[in-house]
């Protein structure tokens, strides 16, 4: 047998030896787009303008140059260690994929030094920066109603050691849980909190819807509606109180007290309605009535829900998840009137209320976004560096989503914008390219299938024509 065993292998085509080369290659060619459009809609200025002060020295990497390598790496995602900043500062393919000069590629001793000087004040900024790219969006896209989710995110940091902030969360697990605003898949602001914060420690929900709504209202237009949906955990008649004196519409879950649970027992069968999903698949039943508990000083819309199957499953009463949904809409307040004014009565609907708090998920698909374009885990062991490093992320992710939106997803029909971080890099970021210098111009050369299949010059162009944020 041994003696006609066959050779499979074509010698032709055989590899017989390897060698290095001096040729600039880089296996990231990709991250040529995601620089061009950073450049491209003046980010550096922005960065610039809030963090350029903080540079003490001319030796070294500017500030500019440092949040850019910091970006490109969440963008990267190959590693969420800073120890991978070794190996790219020896890199000359990644340096020239970022428009990099090999000796200001920084290492993780540089990175970590310069994050540690982030406290106080610099931290804050990070917040303004989210904020006005979230304006910059609302002029492009000109939304006629904004819906904003409040929420937090528990960072699982159980396998740290000795991290200041790190502590239990209710999900049982040691931690950060940063209280985030999203408008859709995009973070627009946030607050970096210790693990042990709950969804509405103190009053930094209150503090932030006010600022974010006089921000949109001085910024983008004063008499455009605002809702904003929260889960449970946000149950507070201050919150309430906020909204309804701003004139801010709000979809909030509610508690289960004895009171609620038994005016759904008294209530006839008859009066109940039936809420569809979209896709038809799952029903819901619910009941109106006027809720205000002993310190409320009114009544507020309450909406209990009853979820009555799954698909073709019933779910018995023992079962199912019953929930309560509180509301200012259709209350006859500012927000209705200002939606009477868009056009959007819809919103006053029982059945879009329902629609729009199941809708919910959607903002935990943002979360679940930002994880898979970050890392839960944060490299520090102090909590202001490991706040700058969040909030880089949170820019990162912003930019990146913007980045598929703007330039990707009209062009290439294998992203959409619904497409994680890791499906974008697998298929546009990690591919390899060549960088040569001919004639004193550069050029970046990726295969012919590549060039075509991706329509390259295309998206190239559109990363240098994106719109500048203002």
């Amino acid at each position: 047998m041994a003696e006609n065993k066959r050779n499979y292998r074509n010698k032709q085509h055989q590899i017989s030896c390897v060698a290095k080369t001096d040729d600039r290659l880089t296996g990231r060619a990709g991250l040529t787009l995601f620089t061009s459009y950073l450049h491209s809609t003046e980010t550096f200025s922005l960065i610039d303008e809030f963090f350029g002060r903080m540079r003490k020295t001319k030796k070294g990497a500017t500030i500019v140059e440092l949040f850019k390598q910091a970006l490109c790496f969440h963008a990267d995602g190959t590693s969420s260690h800073l120890t991978y900043f070794d190996q790219l500062k020896k890199d000359a393919g990644y340096a020239g994929a970022i428009e990099t000069n090999m000796k200001d590629m920084a290492s993780s001793h540089v990175m970590k030094r310069f994050f540690k000087k982030f406290a106080g004040v610099w931290i804050y900024w990070f917040r303004i920066v989210l904020q006005r790219l979230f304006i910059w969006r609302l002029k492009l896209k000109q939304p006629d109603i904004i819906e904003l989710g409040i929420d937090t995110m528990v960072m699982d940091n159980d396998g740290a050691k000795r991290r200041h902030g790190v502590k239990p969360t209710y999900k049982k697990k040691k931690g950060f849980q940063p209280l985030q605003m999203n408008w859709g898949g995009l973070f627009v602001d946030a607050v970096f909190r210790g693990g042990n914060r709950h969804s509405n420690y103190s009053d930094t929900v209150e503090k932030m819807t006010k600022n974010m709504v006089k921000k949109i209202r001085s910024e983008y237009k004063m008499d455009v509606p605002i809702i904003i949906r929260m889960d449970s955990g946000f149950f507070d008649q201050k919150i309430f109180a906020i909204c309804e004196k701003l004139g801010v519409g709000y979809i909030c879950g509610g508690k289960m007290y004895k009171d609620i649970k038994q005016v759904a027992e008294k209530t006839d069968n008859k009066s109940w309605r039936s809420f569809h999903s979209p896709e038809k698949k799952d029903r819901w039943d619910f009941i109106e009535f006027g809720s205000k508990r002993k310190t409320w000083k009114k009544f507020r819309r309450a909406i209990y829900c009853r979820l009555a199957n799954i698909g073709k499953q019933l779910q018995l009463p023992e079962m199912r998840p019953d929930t309560v949904i509180i509301t200012n809409l259709g209350m006859g307040g500012r927000i209705d009137k200002l939606l009477h004014r868009a056009k959007a009565d819809y919103y006053f609907d029982a059945n879009h209320i329902v629609a729009s708090y199941h809708e919910r998920g959607s903002d935990e698909l943002a979360n679940r976004g930002l994880k898979d374009f970050g890392s839960e885990k944060l490299p520090f062991k102090r909590f202001n560096p490991n706040a700058a490093w969040y909030y880089v992320m949170l820019i990162g992710h912003f930019l990146f989503e913007c980045f598929k939106e703007d330039a990707i997803a009209p062009v290439t029909p294998v992203i959409s914008v619904s497409s994680y971080a890791s499906t974008v890099r697998r298929k546009i970021i990690d591919i390899a390219g060549k960088i040569v210098k001919h004639s004193g111009k550069i050029t970046l050369k990726v295969s012919t299938a590549i060039f075509e299949s991706l329509k390259f010059a295309e998206l190239f162009a559109r990363c240098n024509n994106a719109p500048p944020i203002k």
